[in-house]
């Protein structure tokens, strides 16, 4: 039976898995849904309804985060988490951590009172992060930058967020689109607007 993912392609969490199953190199079938229309069927393999959702021989596992560290366990090569296991750790924070950058991406979206700050504030950090290191994983991009990138794609391109004052920020973006992985998800993003 074929890897499958109940997908979603506006939903930035099933990004974060079908950029890593491209960096995995793991071929599965796509199930995309309705987030307006969810079937029933979606709350018997996730009682929450939320997508993504992997399904492997009739086990079904949720959550993009979890989903990811699964796929990096069961398939290690190529590694997307440093072997120091400290370096490790810290791209495990950045990842447990993302809800500091998503919380006000979400405000913004929904143009809440204060949201700009919040959101220019949370692009501050992450440009602040990367002025001393290449990548959010550390030395060489992993599983943090897979966290954050789909989020930083769509507040550019769908919210029309300018990321020209976050100098890092910018280049690790332009850095990243060569990776054919996020070259398909900027498609993806595209065309929506």
């Amino acid at each position: 039976m074929t890897l499958q993912l109940i997908d979603a392609p506006r939903c930035p969490y099933c990004a974060r898995v079908r950029i890593m199953l491209a960096e995995k190199g793991i071929d599965y079938e796509g199930l995309v849904i309705d987030l307006q229309d969810r079937p029933d069927w979606v709350y018997e393999l996730n009682a929450s309804g939320r997508v993504p959702i992997l399904v492997d021989e009739g086990w079904a596992l949720p959550e993009s985060a979890v989903i990811n560290e699964f796929l990096e366990d069961c398939h290690p090569d190529p590694a997307l988490l440093p072997g120091d296991l400290n370096e490790r750790a810290e791209a495990r924070l950045r990842i447990f951590r993302h809800d500091d950058f998503t919380r006000p991406y979400y405000r913004l979206r929904r143009s809440e009172p204060g949201a700009d700050d919040e959101f220019a504030a949370a692009l501050s950090d992450l440009d602040a992060t990367l002025a001393v290191t290449p990548f959010l994983t550390g030395m060489a991009f992993g599983l943090a930058d897979i966290a954050y990138i789909p989020w930083v794609i769509r507040a550019r391109d769908m919210l029309g967020v300018d990321l020209s004052p976050y100098e890092h920020l910018s280049a690790w973006l332009e850095a990243l689109s060569e990776r054919p992985s996020i070259a398909a998800e900027l498609g993806v993003v595209a065309s929506f607007v």
